[in-house]
């Protein structure tokens, strides 16, 4: 069960993943988790899409549980979605699921994030002259080469999230001006030498 103060996390599931696994079902979901509530129309004049195609796939993120209405907007028949989930965690059993569509959805599920994080460093790259010197400053974009085993690779990234945990609540931040949302991504995966 879910505390009241901490971001309920869906589990992908099978069933879950196929519902998630389309790339503008992740778009619509990223762009209601990260900028609020908001209509079909509004959604689909944001991320270049028809309200026709944004509708539809809302309805399917609902029926799997990622979003929902939000009945504290909206008048007549607009109708507003906001996120009901706002973490998603992915079991990487599903990749080695027996039925040949829940590892392709995976894998699709995987490649989705992936360009999606991708998108987001080019964002900055190219938007950084508008923050401040001190924001520029703050950033990093570094790589590290280990030598490790799967068994040391997994324990390094248990203690990375852990500490990017321990920074997700400071209340000492909510009413500094300088305060931003800032994205942390990490990845840590093998590489051929040869």
């Amino acid at each position: 069960m879910t505390e009241p103060d901490q971001p309920k996390v869906h589990d992908l599931d099978a069933r879950s993943l196929r519902g998630l696994a389309h790339p503008l079902r992740m778009r619509l979901l990223d762009a209601l988790r990260f900028g609020g509530p908001a209509t079909a129309s509004q959604l689909a004049e944001k991320l270049g899409e028809s309200s026709g195609a944004t509708s539809y796939h809302l309805r399917q993120l609902a029926a799997h549980g990622f979003v929902e209405d939000d009945p504290e907007r909206g008048k007549g028949r607009e109708r507003w979605w906001k996120a009901a989930v706002q973490g998603l965690r992915f079991d990487d059993a599903l990749l080695r699921d027996p039925s040949p569509d829940v590892r392709g959805a995976a894998d699709l599920y995987l490649h989705e994030v992936a360009t999606a994080q991708t998108q987001e460093l080019s964002t900055w790259l190219g938007t950084r002259a508008e923050w401040s010197d001190a924001w520029n400053r703050s950033t990093d974009m570094s790589s590290f080469t280990l030598r490790l085993t799967p068994q040391l690779a997994s324990e390094l990234a248990h203690k990375m999230h852990e500490l990017v945990d321990s920074y997700r609540d400071r209340t000492d931040v909510e009413d500094d001006p300088e305060a931003s949302t800032v994205r942390v991504q990490s990845r840590t995966f093998p590489i051929s030498t040869d």
